[in-house]
């Protein structure tokens, strides 16, 4: 047989060959790293024979296939040494993810004593250096196997296979796990590795099965790769919006009202108002959006012409039981249907058309407890919710449209190199989640594609993420522990008008049905708040701060002029406070830094003499003292252009 190799050269056999083997014919050295094949495009384990003609490329820990390889073989030395410490716990689950690996098992919860013994005796496992080898059994023969050894959702595993599937074990000394791979040839190939959190996990993702310990780890080839992805994670706890956002009194949480529903101090009230405002005048005086209100709630009826009540009726919140009350209502998952009827209580002319439809809308998900996190994953949540009545001849422009105030929207919050675009398309294997016909999803699947192609947006594809009405264009952002969050939608409808029989008279004075865009501009706000907290590790750009500015008298003689520089700022729309607590000038300049505020002005005898500030600013530092006049006019128009200021590095500011 033929071998290709990587760099196009060609290693022939007479005889079959394990891809390890390979790799040794190779170098050795080669084989002492190699942690996986890649074969014709697939990855496959090392002990894979090799019988035919192939391209063959050697994956290493430099590759990304290579180092999800040393994760999840660090999970199964999780898993044995989690056996040898704690005997009666059940296995799970064990595989790689994206920076790391996790491992769930049924038993009492994890401490971090616990994690730090489980690390211990991990490194001895690793340290024995067993060696790792792949076997397989007949169904019966694996059940059997596991049921033997007490390990229930293994055996349940084997049972859910597909017949004819190949079951493989891997062993490495007295522990055994059923495992596809592929995995390292010996546990002495795991070089560097650290346990960092456990929580409890659902078997299989389904909140009415077993509660699971999970514990989260990771794996690098180096210790320094290892160093280095903890000081990421050191930085994504102080940044954590959960934790952080907290901190600086922005929101809570209350037991007796709920996961999910968040609790917004003035604060974070204030800075939410902002953005609102700011979306709100941004869509009628510019983009030509008309304002609507409508209930928070609707009889089931409505949610049954849409669709929704058969396809999305478990993420609702219903009220009432349908057999036993004469009227069922639910809280509102979306406003589309609702604007709907704005739409139809009066009749359109072609000549009308668009006609663009905001709201700023509150709406209710039930979301799993197991899905709740800090702002990102809630209960009830508010968003900039829009949908465009439009010609089907003008379709593509207004799409093009909804996608360029989004973009605008992420160029003035800074965000926009922090995204990706997806095509989010419907999954024709999957027919019953979907209304619509085959031909109508890829005609304008096809449109929007087109659409991302000549606007040069870089986007991927996403199957199954469409909703059950039509394709979306889903705008994410990753957040601080590395999971995307969608934060705008942008959604294709040639199917909704059909169901609830809107129309437009054309100018043959014939009916015909208009096209529906569903959009958010920013998204929903206690999502984008999340981000913004993230983002700026909480120092916000001046215009979305709750307190901008914050006078300082250095006495309380000089209380008198501190409040009519109060007054002054606040006749100018400026968020402004007065720290007049009877603390000596440096206490309250620290106090003002660590709250992050953006600016802080210093007054005494020379400043109220000459009606001026002494500015210090997070950006800059101390900037000297400024008529106040002109201290109002600059931050006046950096908050009116929304400007993004840099900071100084403080090793610059002084030369």
């Amino acid at each position: 047989m033929k071998i290709t190799l990587k760099d196009g050269s060609i290693k022939e056999y007479s005889e079959a060959k394990s891809v390890y083997d390979i790799a040794k014919d190779i170098s050795e050295g080669l084989a002492r790293v190699a942690c996986a094949g890649e074969v014709n495009g697939a990855i496959v384990d090392l002990r894979t024979e090799l019988s035919d003609d192939c391209e063959l490329n050697i994956v290493t820990a430099n590759d990304p296939e290579g180092l999800r390889v040393i994760r999840h073989t660090t999970s199964h030395v999780l898993a044995q040494a989690v056996k040898r410490l704690f005997p009666n716990a059940k296995i799970a689950i064990g595989p790689a993810i994206d920076d790391g690996f996790y491992y769930d098992f049924e038993a009492d919860a994890f401490s971090r004593e616990d994690l730090d013994n489980l690390e211990a005796e991990m490194k001895k496992i690793i340290k024995e250096g067993h060696e790792i080898t792949r076997y397989t059994l007949p169904r019966e023969e694996a059940i059997k196997f596991m049921q033997e050894k007490g390990e229930p959702y293994k055996v349940e595993l084997i049972e859910d296979l597909p017949e004819g599937s190949e079951i493989s074990f891997y062993d490495q000394g007295e522990f055994v796990d059923l495992c596809a791979g592929p995995h390292l040839m010996s546990t002495k190939g795991i070089k560097a590795f650290k346990l960092t959190a456990s929580s409890m996990a659902y078997w299989r993702g389904d909140s009415n099965k077993a509660r699971l310990q999970r514990i989260y780890g990771t794996a690098y080839n180096k210790k320094e790769d290892l160093a280095a992805h903890l000081e990421r994670m050191e930085d994504a706890k102080r940044r954590d919006h959960n934790r952080l956002g907290r901190e600086m009194g922005l929101f809570t949480t209350v037991d007796v009202i709920g996961q999910g529903l968040p609790l917004f101090t003035p604060k974070g009230t204030k800075m939410i108002m902002k953005l609102q405002r700011w979306i709100e005048d941004l869509e009628e005086n510019e983009w030509g959006y008309v304002r609507t209100r409508t209930p928070l709630m609707a009889k089931s009826d409505l949610y049954k012409i849409s669709g929704h009540w058969d396809h999305y009726k478990d993420g609702m919140f219903v009220l009432g039981d349908e057999e036993v009350d004469k009227e069922v209502f639910a809280l509102r998952p979306m406003t589309c249907p609702f604007q709907y009827y704005v739409y139809k209580n009066e009749q359109h002319s072609y000549r009308d058309l668009p006609i663009r439809m905001g709201e700023t809308s509150t709406l209710f998900r039930a979301e799993d407890s197991g899905e709740m996190h800090g702002l990102t994953r809630v209960r009830q949540f508010t968003i900039s919710e829009g949908h465009l009545i439009v010609r089907p001849d003008q379709m593509v422009e207004e799409f093009k449209g909804c996608l360029a105030l989004a973009k605008y929207c992420l160029q003035t919050l800074g965000v926009e190199e922090d995204v990706t675009y997806h095509l989010s398309k419907w999954d024709p294997d999957n027919r019953e989640k979907y209304i619509g016909e085959p031909e109508v999803w890829e005609e304008t699947q096809q449109h929007m594609r087109d659409i991302l192609h000549e606007l040069d947006i870089d986007f991927v594809e996403d199957v199954g993420e469409a909703a059950f009405y039509g394709p979306k264009v889903d705008i994410n952002a990753r957040n601080v522990y590395g999971k995307d969050d969608t934060m705008i939608t942008i959604q294709w409808d040639a199917l909704l008008a059909e169901q609830f029989d809107m129309y437009f008279i054309d100018a043959n004075g014939d009916k015909v049905r208009p096209y529906i865009i569903h959009r958010t501009s920013i998204g929903c706000y206690e999502r984008t708040l999340a981000w913004l907290i993230e983002k700026y590790a909480g120092k916000f750009p001046t215009w979305l701060c709750p307190e901008q500015v914050r006078v300082l008298p250095i006495s309380d003689k000089y209380e008198d002029y501190a409040n009519q520089v109060l007054k002054e700022l606040k006749a100018n729309g400026i968020d402004a406070t007065v720290d007049n607590r009877s603390e000596k000038i440096g206490f309250k300049i620290r106090e003002a830094r660590l709250d992050k505020l953006p600016y802080m002005l210093v007054v005494g005898q020379q400043e109220e003499a000459d009606h001026t500030v002494s500015v210090r600013s997070r950006f800059a530092g101390d900037e000297g003292v400024k008529p106040l006049q002109q201290f109002i006019d600059d931050i006046c128009k950096e908050i009116r252009t929304k400007e993004i200021r840099k900071e100084i590095p403080e090793e610059e500011r002084n030369k």
